[in-house]
């Protein structure tokens, strides 16, 4: 499929309503750090959480869906207001399917970012399908967009902010803050 021009991918974000995440290389820097008495520690990106709540407070639903679990993540999830966490997700077809049908969506109208092999069978059908900058190879030959940033890093702030341009809402958005609107950056 490859990278496509700038005009197609800004049709296929403005059909965005959902957007899915896969969390490992795409929410964090896809590093496990564990303490000495053994606790999971991940590290997520102050400004893709912001991207998220602005999707969020325009309408457009966030989910996650990864093949770990962890505590930090359900955590994270519930600071941003994500309703849908999928996690220990084994076949992520079967899971893109669910959510489709639970959010009464068309595949068009989903985008999905994922960094690695196991999100290639959500990547192939999302209407939007997007890898960080770091993603493994070959995974930039199959997907819409590569981000300029790597996960963890921003690349979920650069497709938050491609599907609210997309849509119209970033101006709006962006005036909200600049008129002294209060924001919250998670």
């Amino acid at each position: 499929m490859g990278h496509i021009a700038a005009e197609i991918l800004i049709q296929k974000a403005a059909k965005i309503k959902l957007l899915a995440l896969d969390v490992d290389g795409v929410l964090t820097p896809g590093d496990i750090t564990y303490t000495s008495s053994g606790e999971q520690v991940q590290s997520f990106s102050v400004r893709d959480g912001f991207g998220m709540r602005q999707l969020l407070e325009a309408g457009i639903d966030v989910v996650i869906v990864t093949s770990r679990a962890s505590a930090a993540v359900e955590r994270r999830a519930a600071e941003l207001g994500l309703t849908k966490v999928y996690q220990g997700v084994g076949d992520k077809g079967r899971v893109f399917a669910e959510i489709l049908e639970a959010f009464r969506l068309s595949s068009e109208e989903v985008a999905y970012v994922g960094d690695d092999w196991v999100d290639l069978p959500i990547l192939k059908r999302a209407g939007l399908s997007v890898v960080p900058a770091d993603a493994a190879q070959p995974l930039s030959d199959h997907v819409h967009m590569v981000t300029s940033l790597p996960g963890g890093k921003g690349a979920v702030r650069e497709v938050c902010d491609l599907i609210l341009r997309a849509k119209g809402l970033w101006g709006e958005i962006l005036n909200r803050f600049m008129d002294g609107g209060a924001g919250n950056a998670l």
